[in-house]
């Protein structure tokens, strides 16, 4: 009799976990998610966002993080060039059907930023980088970000001008450089983190404007698609927080699979840029799985979801998650 009782207290058991589970939303949540940096949505081509809603809908994605949703100022530098007009946002998310929240104001960590979301989303953190949104009873923290461009390192190790930027020469002077141009961005990002608080799962997408250090390594400069190696600080230091890069976590060779999205307005041979991965969707949770991921763009073998015409200066990055 002990042994049966105890059989059959540990199937009540059993069942009790299972409705809690369900009652509770245990099983595994997995989104879809985008970061894009749209280029003004046409705006500054004079057109208007049909382009890139249609590059949207190529991923369907459940969260995006847009970056540029308004048009740059006439004239404009590398030293200043401000936001002009009105965001395209509102304009999407009607085409889309989903929720949306503008990121206003400029800062050291946004430049014309918005959030698309098929939940609704809750109000901004503080430095207006962050907002929360209920998936399956989870709370999941979007953070979408825009760093300054301003100087760019990979410009700087290659002598293409920009700006009144210096010339570098070492890896050590790259990486103090770019810590110093987005160290202050990514404090305001780290200050919304901290102030948004505990979460189930939290995003960061963005133009960090700077490379990856899972891509200028050793493997890159022998392949010849790098000039040295160098652990660029920002993304690291995310990374840091306990998130993932969501592509480099499918494609970690980054000799094999580049994924750059800077970008398809030049040839690669074009001595006056250099290509590069600036454009990230990082992802952090418990248990997470990333699924799969891709670069949208306008060809391949660039681009893994190909929409033409293309809308941007850059391409975009996405992933499917699960956790």
């Amino acid at each position: 009799m002990t042994q049966l009782f105890d059989v059959r207290a540990r199937s009540v058991a059993a069942a009790f976990a299972m409705l809690l589970a369900a009652a509770t939303g245990a099983s595994a949540t997995e989104l879809t998610v985008l970061s894009f940096n749209i280029r003004g949505g046409g705006a500054n081509d004079g057109k208007g966002v049909e382009e890139t809603v249609a590059a949207i809908r190529a991923v369907n994605p459940d969260i995006v993080g847009i970056q540029e949703s308004r048009a740059e100022s006439v004239p404009c530098t590398a030293e200043h060039c401000p936001a002009s007009g009105e965001s395209v946002a509102a304009k999407l998310a009607a085409a889309l059907g989903y929720h949306f929240v503008d990121q206003p104001g400029e800062s050291a960590a946004l430049w014309a930023n918005a959030i698309l979301s098929r939940y609704p989303l809750g109000t901004l953190t503080p430095n207006k980088l962050g907002a929360r949104i209920s998936v399956d009873g989870r709370a999941v923290d979007i953070f979408n970000v825009h760093f300054t461009d301003f100087p760019y390192q990979p410009y700087q190790a290659l002598g293409i001008e920009y700006g009144n930027a210096p010339f570098l020469k070492t890896a050590g002077e790259l990486v103090t450089a770019a810590a110093a141009a987005r160290g202050p961005g990514l404090a305001l990002l780290f200050a919304d983190m901290d102030a948004a608080g505990p979460a189930d799962a939290a995003f960061v997408f963005g133009d960090f404007n700077e490379p990856s250090h899972h891509d200028w390594v050793d493997a890159t400069v022998k392949a010849g698609l790098q000039p040295l190696v160098v652990p660029y600080p920002t993304e690291k230091a995310i990374e840091a927080r306990g998130f993932v890069d969501t592509f480099r976590a499918v494609y970690p060779d980054p000799v094999a699979k580049p994924g750059l999205t800077w970008t398809p307005t030049t040839s690669p041979s074009d001595k006056d840029d250099h290509h590069d991965r600036i454009d990230f969707a990082l992802a952090k949770a418990e248990k997470l799985e990333v699924l799969s991921a891709g670069i949208l763009g306008e060809k391949a073998p660039e681009a893994d979801i190909v929409v033409t015409p293309w809308p941007s200066d850059h391409r975009a990055t996405f992933a499917k998650v699960r956790f």
